[in-house]
């Protein structure tokens, strides 16, 4: 995992928390697994899924009962990202609000991120 060793590598906002619970009672699962694939007019989507267990690689990120896995080829992108739920009078979901991102679509759904080897020297310097 990129990171600092006994810090969370996500955080998720009371409003997210509440939503999370409340799908995995609804659905009877394990949690929320977060990842990235390639997409989208900015480059790159997040994914969400249900998940029964964690794959061997997964982070796991417990917060009030509510519990998220990110995917491993997601995890140093999505280092320090702060995970909301909104809900308005045209829409409701999660909003991401990730300090990796440099550039996103208007539509909010695709985003771009920082090169892998600045990403790679900003952990290597945390960690230090």
């Amino acid at each position: 995992m990129f990171g600092i060793p006994g810090q969370s590598p996500v955080t998720i906002t009371p409003s997210a928390v509440k939503q999370i619970r409340k799908l995995m009672d609804r659905e009877g699962r394990f949690g929320l697994k977060i990842g990235l694939k390639k997409g989208g007019c900015a480059g790159m989507e997040y994914t969400m899924q249900y998940v029964d267990s964690p794959d061997d690689n997964d982070e796991v990120v417990e917060q009030d009962g509510a519990r998220v896995l990110i995917a491993p080829m997601a995890q140093m992108f999505l280092f320090g990202t702060e995970i909301d739920h909104e809900t308005s009078l045209l829409e409701s979901g999660f909003k991401f609000r990730n300090p990796n991102v440099t550039d996103a679509c208007g539509c909010g759904e695709s985003i771009k991120f920082k090169d892998i080897e600045e990403l790679q020297a900003e952990r290597a310097g945390k960690d230090a």
